[in-house]
């Protein structure tokens, strides 16, 4: 990962989430279950390969080739970070809702 400040601030976020849920549920498991949700959210979103998952979804199977790597090291041209690609966009919103339902139910139950 290339900025470390990020996922510093990110962790600290995350910690101050699961002091809420600790207060609010008086529940250690609780507590452990959010820690393990946010760290696997983050970890997903902060620390893989974006130069490889910055791609057309068909590609992913491909591996990168060095013009890729080199275009992808290139200054961006827009203010941007990632491309928009409306399959990749539709699968992290589709696997990152489907998380947050589960711990959200998982929270709120008794």
């Amino acid at each position: 990962m290339a900025n470390d400040a990020v996922f510093r601030s990110s962790v600290i976020c995350l910690t101050v989430v699961i002091l809420g849920v600790g207060i609010y549920t008086q529940s250690l498991k609780k507590m452990m279950g959010t820690y393990v949700f946010g760290m696997l959210g983050l970890c997903g979103i902060l620390l893989p390969d974006w130069d490889y998952f910055d791609r057309p979804v068909s590609q992913w199977c491909s591996p990168i080739t060095l013009t890729n790597k080199i275009h992808s090291t290139a200054p961006p041209s827009s203010t941007s970070r990632f491309k928009v690609y409306p399959v990749r966009l539709l699968l992290y919103t589709i696997v990152y809702m489907y998380g947050f339902y589960k711990w959200w139910m998982f929270i709120s139950s008794n």
